[in-house]
């Protein structure tokens, strides 16, 4: 970081300062009719705004190599502007170490390029002898004091256009002379590092592991470009196509560079900043090519015109080219960010639709319906979670035929909570952006609540239709009980009574007649125990005694006896001596009676068992059989597990009923014993 900041301390000055140079000297002091200004302006200047800019924002190699390499060039055409309007300066015998500066900037300049170039857009290439290469593609750089050194002439920067051949250079050391030749056409002759540095390019683009080919491919077509641009440039004659030609292939080194940022996250750059930065960056270089278009005519013709005359030209400029500029940056900003107008009329809308909707199947068709339209998908569909977490198989909201797998996904969540996900189709134009992707993102977080919401509400109305039947089922047992005791006493102990009143009249009759016999009396004596042991039997199934005077687990072991199967109770001494409250301990007698009831009726089993635990702060309750088992369980909405159901759920508790293994059932009984 503190580097970066060094670097652009040094770079954005001296850049800035030789640019001002240029355009002060050929624009204003000595304004020239071959249009001097259009390298400095359209060549140098939006490279260099961009490279600091970079700089500001990136320490990478590749966004360092850019601004070293855009400040070189400025230095460089500040070099020829001051050696051009002052020729005379040439023959002074210090010019050759002034001469380095050119030599030095035009090599820097290359070099960097170059290397940006061949190790885009990290910095570093993939393979050993490419790192070499880039390596040996920074030895120009040296060309200044080499040439001062080995050559016995001064050799001057090539775009000067004036030859130092007869310059004698004062400074060049007799011994290494020799040296001259090498020096001229392996450092000075720029071919050996483009070469070097367009080789690793190459190979990259062409050889690379697949990602780094989808890296390269924009900057490998603008250096491509840009390589023949400048080879026409120079071996042919001067022509305004190969100019433009040159410039227009500047130009799109940034906008190359900006492709990067948006697409790879070329400089390093965060995923979350890219198109943050690619809008600012985007901004930047066509503020700075509206500038330029706008001053160029006037500057080109000030020669001509009057100061009145270039502020008029320069204004109508202004004005033709500002719809222009607002083009671009509108369709910058729709390209990185989307249609905005309608992503924010999308959530508009979708969040009055959500206010509005009720129903849960009308929530969700209208979400994918406004999603669908927002994103201009092909489909949309909403898959919500089911009762395990996991997503169900079928839409339960659909916009569009679902053709395929979805291109795209994001999970609607609701603290923490996975509510369902909204899974999009492939775009009907073009592929989804990061910002439509972020879009869908915002959208699914928006409806969270609301999914949320309506599904509570529709567990809520499912709760209250089950209390509702639940209580139903409750009223309707309890019914059955008072027929039962009804039809019990009716035709059982009634008919007793009736009966022993009836001897008991006969015996009466009898005993007034001298008849009565002592066997008599004891036959009416047998039938009142009889009686007392039916009404006996009665009250146990009502409250059995045994379960207010000894407890949960005392009660259940006295219908031990009475059960068909050979049965085991298993409890701990602890749940033996404790006492629960009495609506727990009388709906765990009645679950166990009603499991046993059904084992005793359905399941054709040999044993069955009870084991009670106290856990947690719960009495845990498992009737076990070794019968039949109970194979695919239908809702609990009648017979014995209906009943203990609902028993259950009056104390909020909880009933699961499981297979066991190889066969047979378990029934396990949750109920709360510590309730506040």
């Amino acid at each position: 970081m503190l580097r970066r900041w060094r670097l652009l301390a040094m770079l954005a000055p001296l850049g800035a300062a030789s640019l001002l140079y240029v355009l002060i000297v050929r624009g204003f002091v000595e304004p020239a009719a071959d249009h001097s200004l259009a390298w400095p302006l359209v060549g140098v200047l939006p490279t260099f705004v961009f490279g600091v800019w970079l700089l500001t924002v990136s320490s990478s190699r590749s966004a360092i190599f850019i601004a070293v390499a855009s400040t070189a060039m400025a230095v460089g055409s500040a070099y020829e502007t001051f050696v051009q309007r002052n020729v005379e300066l040439i023959q002074q015998p210090w010019f050759p170490l002034f001469n380095m500066v050119g030599l030095t900037a035009d090599a820097v300049a290359t070099a960097a390029f170059l290397v940006t170039f061949a190790t885009y857009p990290t910095g570093i290439p993939e393979r050993k002898w490419q790192q070499v290469a880039v390596a040996l593609v920074w030895v120009p750089v040296l060309v200044g004091p080499l040439t001062l050194l080995t050559t016995p002439h001064v050799i001057m920067p090539p775009y000067v256009g004036i030859s130092g051949d007869a310059l004698p250079n004062q400074f060049a050391v007799p011994g290494l002379e020799w040296a001259s030749p090498g020096v001229y056409y392996l450092i000075y002759q720029p071919w050996p590092s483009v070469l070097l540095g367009l080789g690793v390019l190459y190979s990259r683009a062409l050889l690379g592991a697949a990602e780094v080919r989808a890296r390269l491919l924009a900057i490998t077509w603008v250096v491509t470009a840009s390589l023949i641009s400048f080879i026409l440039w120079t071996f042919t004659p001067p022509n305004w196509i190969t100019t433009v030609a040159v410039f227009a292939s500047l130009i799109a080194i940034p906008l190359a560079a900006i492709h990067g940022i948006f697409r790879y996250g070329a400089f390093d750059i965060a995923p979350d900043d890219r198109g943050r930065l690619v809008a600012r960056s985007s901004n930047l270089l066509i503020t700075v090519l509206y500038g330029v278009a706008t001053a160029t005519p006037a500057v080109l013709l000030a020669d001509r015109l009057t100061g009145v005359g270039a502020i008029l030209l320069t204004a109508i400029f202004a004005v033709c080219l500002l719809p222009l500029r607002g083009w671009l940056r509108h369709w910058i900003h729709r390209a990185v960010f989307g249609d905005r107008d309608r992503q924010l009329m999308l959530l508009s809308h979708l969040g009055t639709q959500l206010v509005q909707a009720v129903e849960p199947h009308e929530l969700l068709t209208r979400l994918t319906d406004a999603v669908r339209e927002g994103l201009d998908a092909s489909w949309v569909r909403i898959r919500l979670a089911g009762p395990d977490g996991n997503l169900t198989a079928s839409a339960m909201g659909e916009a569009g035929e679902a053709n395929g797998d979805p291109v795209h996904s994001c999970d609607i969540v609701r603290a923490d909570e996975t509510l369902g996900r909204i899974e999009v189709g492939p775009r009907r134009r073009g592929d989804y952006s990061d910002s439509e992707r972020a879009l869908l993102r915002t959208v699914a977080g928006q409806a969270g609540p609301s999914v949320a919401n309506v599904r509570l509400s529709a567990q809520l109305a499912q709760q209250l239709n089950e209390l509702t039947a639940s209580r139903e089922r409750l009223v309707a047992a309890q019914d059955d009980e008072r027929k039962r005791l009804e039809r019990d006493l009716h035709d059982g102990i009634q008919q007793n009574v009736v009966a022993q009143i009836a001897g008991l009249r006969l015996a009466r009759n009898r005993l007034e007649r001298g008849e009565l016999t002592a066997d008599e009396l004891a036959g009416l004596q047998d039938q009142a125990r009889e009686t007392l042991t039916d009404l006996r039997e009665l009250a146990h199934g009502i409250h059995p005694p045994v379960l207010s005077d000894n407890g949960l687990v005392a009660a259940i072991e006295s219908s031990v006896a009475r059960f068909p199967l050979p049965l085991t109770v298993k409890a701990d001494d602890g749940v033996r001596a404790e006492r629960f409250p009495e609506d727990v301990e009388t709906t765990a007698y009645y679950v166990v009676r009603e499991a046993l009831a059904n084992t005793a009726k359905h399941a054709h089993a040999n044993l069955a068992s009870v084991g009670l635990v106290r856990k947690d702060g719960y009495l845990q309750i498992a009737i076990t059989d070794d019968g039949c088992g109970i194979g695919t369980l239908t809702p609990l909405t009648s017979g014995g597990l209906a009943n203990i159901h609902d028993r259950v759920a009056a104390l909020h508790g909880s009933v699961n009923v499981l297979g066991n293994d190889p066969s047979g059932t378990t029934v396990l009984v949750k109920l709360p014993v510590e309730r506040g």
